[in-house]
């Protein structure tokens, strides 16, 4: 049997663990929030936002930043079909309908003209997922927010390192959120973190992120509002804190391997991998390559394929209306159609040349049939 190769997993220096071990060893009571404030400023800094507030997860950070735009019950909010679970899960459990339409065939992100065409009078906000470090065609999207009066929230959890015509991800919306998932280019192991400019947004998403208690409170103990519990450890920021401080580097490995992917399995009329558009830069998430209809690879052939040679690839996300929580939407084409012909490719920053060249293989094996 050959040695496996992940998909994708971690790198972690000497920097992290040191700061990780000095937080484990004396962040507590007067230090249990320094390294959270430390991760927090670098990470804003990075991005060139004013505000950012680590936790638990991208997930917690959606909830807390929907709730705090007082998303609920009645409300609906638009997003794509192409997703993870977590995108739409913030929706539900305020109350309010997820709205999901179709994405773009080059990008695999929202398609503006069918997030206009889906907007009613109960529109409270649209949800765009940069995915797979591909990125939203965000000057589109603000167009029809600004046009419309509805906020654009973007879902950065996977574009750490991707940039808009100058802009960060997760920078441009009324606020932003990252994942920094074990998978994630820059990892905590779990987290997340909530960005953004608006100052009175943040306020309300800062009083949400413990237990509702207002900042300047001095009663003890004391609630304002009914609360959310999203923080992230002193310790998982110790980590993050050494991960931003390499977050250069690591982006800059990440687009290397993607690169070096492109290069050898971009194949006119056969396969496209992520786009990077003319004024962009895609952080390189997870390398991901559609075949196209006339190549006959499909997924089943894939995964048997990747699996027969020990490779960890991983499949292409499901159609959220494909899940059995929600409605069928076949109207979504793009989406319905993606995943039976895509695979994501091992990308994890140690991987070498000679285990991409076999990822490589296996793909021009198909393709050559």
């Amino acid at each position: 049997m050959k040695p496996r190769i992940a998909y994708t997993k971690p790198s972690v220096t000497e920097l992290e663990v040191g700061y990780a071990t000095d937080a484990a060893r004396s962040g507590w009571g007067d230090s249990c929030y320094e390294y959270i404030g430390r991760f927090e400023a670098a990470f804003s800094d990075h991005l060139g936002v004013k505000h950012a507030i680590a936790t638990s997860s991208c997930t917690g950070a959606l909830h807390m930043g929907l709730a705090a735009m007082a998303v609920g019950a009645g409300d609906e909010v638009i997003l794509a079909d192409t997703n993870w679970i977590a995108s739409a899960a913030p929706i539900v459990h305020l109350g309010a309908t997820p709205v999901f339409v179709d994405v773009l065939p080059d990008s695999w992100c929202l398609d503006p003209s069918r997030v206009e065409a889906a907007i009613t009078s109960r529109t409270k906000a649209i949800v765009a997922v940069h995915l797979y470090g591909n990125l939203c065609a965000m000057d589109a999207l603000l167009t029809i927010g600004r046009r419309h009066g509805i906020p654009i929230v973007e879902d950065a959890a996977e574009a750490i390192g991707s940039i808009y015509l100058g802009k960060p991800a997760g920078s441009m919306g009324i606020f932003g959120s990252f994942s920094f998932h074990g998978t994630k280019t820059l990892t905590t192991g779990e987290g997340g973190l909530f960005v953004t400019n608006d100052s009175e947004l943040y306020e309300r998403v800062l009083t949400l992120s413990n237990h509702g208690r207002r900042r300047g409170q001095k009663k003890q103990f004391w609630p304002d509002v009914v609360g959310f519990k999203y923080k992230m450890s002193n310790i998982q920021a110790a980590l993050g804190l050494g991960q931003v401080q390499r977050v250069d580097q690591l982006v800059a490995r990440k687009r290397a391997i993607l690169k070096y992917y492109r290069e050898r399995l971009e194949v006119p009329g056969q396969t496209s991998m992520n786009p990077e558009p003319d004024g962009s830069v895609n952080g390189s998430w997870m390398p991901t390559v559609v075949f196209d209809h006339a190549s006959g690879v499909h997924s089943e052939n894939l995964r048997a394929a990747f699996a027969e040679e020990n490779i960890d690839a991983r499949v292409f996300f499901h159609p959220l209306s494909g899940l059995p929580m929600f409605s069928e939407q076949r109207e979504n084409t793009v989406a319905w159609d993606l995943p039976s012909r895509a695979i994501n490719l091992p990308s994890f920053h140690d991987i070498t040349t000679g285990e991409q060249d076999r990822v490589i293989e296996v793909v021009l094996r198909l393709l050559n049939g």
